[in-house]
């Protein structure tokens, strides 16, 4: 019987390597990585809708003569756009390298799923927004225990984490800050260092700390474990696992493909960043929020009156150049849509005044993946569509 030890190397995709990035996220592949990260990400799970939203083919090739629509989909970058009101699409494009069937990171467009969830919740009275968090959460560690439910939903608690693309060290040069490299461990995106064992994501929020959690600038504290929390919290208060309140919006959704959520060690979904779909299911996804939370059946799956709270002008500051918009309840918005980037270069933006929703997929390749001018130059783009649509 064979007793040896057999060679083997790293993972190459998942490896770290220069500027402390995994393999799939170095610039020179990200664009194959992000395009497909969903084949590459050690653990997830899928979901199938079993009745799909019937969209329909009604282009307006005004928004194609767009000059901001024309920049951005004609620029390097560029992967997906789509553009869908009630079940009508009014715009698609694909870069030659991509196409609609393939599925694309959302990034952190995921995390607008609590939105959905905590609105359900705080409806059916599950879940207590200024409540802390160690009250559905004993074990958690001081970097959360202290906050507020509503303070994780605005990103606006302070503790050590670091959210800093262009420096993802695992535990920072100054030896007090944990940053982002940690969490993609656990999210299976990255391998741990050679000797260290692997870690699931719960673990690694226990481990997050906080002298004094409060917020005093009120200026958006982003941190992508917030919504990890959450997801770990609705399962606390609700009951019911997160991958089955996940369920219910690919079904509310009645997306085509499949729903995929990428997962940590132990199956707990990544909801920070870990949802993988097509244009055209982001858009199906979005519509969820145009129509105020509302599935293609009729069930609620978020809350009219969580989206209206949402919008209504609360929240925490994004800093320049995005202040003029709010952070609030795991979203972006100007008071009037709800929106998410993501790391990349992604953004959703739904506008229920319309019922516009405009999915946007693309990959930056320089060194960090990251432009401060980018989300907001995507972000004035759809709001060039929003405008048109409106107009007639």
């Amino acid at each position: 019987m064979f007793t040896g030890v057999l060679d083997t190397v790293r993972n190459p995709d998942l490896h770290v390597g220069p500027g402390n990035l995994a393999g799939w996220n170095q610039p020179d592949r990200r664009r194959k990585g992000f395009h497909g990260l969903h084949a590459l990400s050690r653990y997830d799970m899928g979901v199938r809708a079993p009745d799909v939203l019937v969209l329909r083919k009604s282009i307006d090739r005004r928004i194609g003569d767009l000059p901001s629509v024309r920049r951005l989909t004609g620029a390097t970058p560029f992967s997906a756009m789509a553009v869908v009101r009630g079940q009508s699409v009014l715009y698609e494009a694909y870069a030659p390298d991509f196409g609609p069937d393939r599925p694309h990171t959302l990034q952190s467009i995921s995390k607008t799923t609590m939105n959905l969830v905590f609105g359900r919740m705080v409806d059916d009275g599950k879940v207590v927004l200024n409540r802390r968090v160690r009250d559905y959460v004993p074990e958690i560690g001081s970097g959360y225990a202290e906050a507020t439910v509503q303070q994780v939903l605005d990103m606006d608690v302070t503790n050590n984490f670091n959210e800093d693309y262009s420096d993802p060290y695992e535990v920072s040069r100054l030896g007090a800050t944990v940053g982002y490299g940690r969490q993609e461990i656990a999210m299976g995106w990255r391998l741990p260092p050679p000797g260290e064992p692997n870690f699931a994501m719960r673990d690694f929020l226990c481990t997050l700390t906080s002298d004094d959690v409060t917020n005093p600038g009120g200026e958006t504290q982003y941190h992508s474990p917030n919504t990890d929390l959450l997801g770990w919290i609705a399962e606390r208060a609700g009951g019911r696992s997160l991958r089955t309140l996940l369920i219910d919006i690919a079904v509310a959704a009645g997306v085509e493909g499949m729903f995929r959520v990428g997962t940590d060690a132990e199956g707990v979904p990544i909801v920070s960043g870990g949802i993988f779909l097509t244009a055209r299911d982001l858009c199906r996804y979005g519509l969820l929020f145009a129509r105020n939370g509302v599935g293609v059946h009729g069930e609620c799956v978020g809350s009219a009156r969580f989206i209206d709270a949402t919008r209504g002008g609360r929240g925490t500051r994004p800093p320049p150049p995005r202040q003029s918009l709010r952070y609030s309840n795991q979203t972006n918005t100007n008071g009037r849509w709800i929106g998410h980037g993501g790391y990349g270069g992604q953004y959703m933006l739904a506008d229920p005044e319309t019922g516009v929703v405009v999915a946007f997929f693309s990959v930056l390749e320089d060194d960090d993946a990251s432009d401060d001018t980018y989300h907001p130059e995507i972000i004035a783009m759809a709001e060039d569509v929003v405008r048109l649509v409106e107009a007639g």
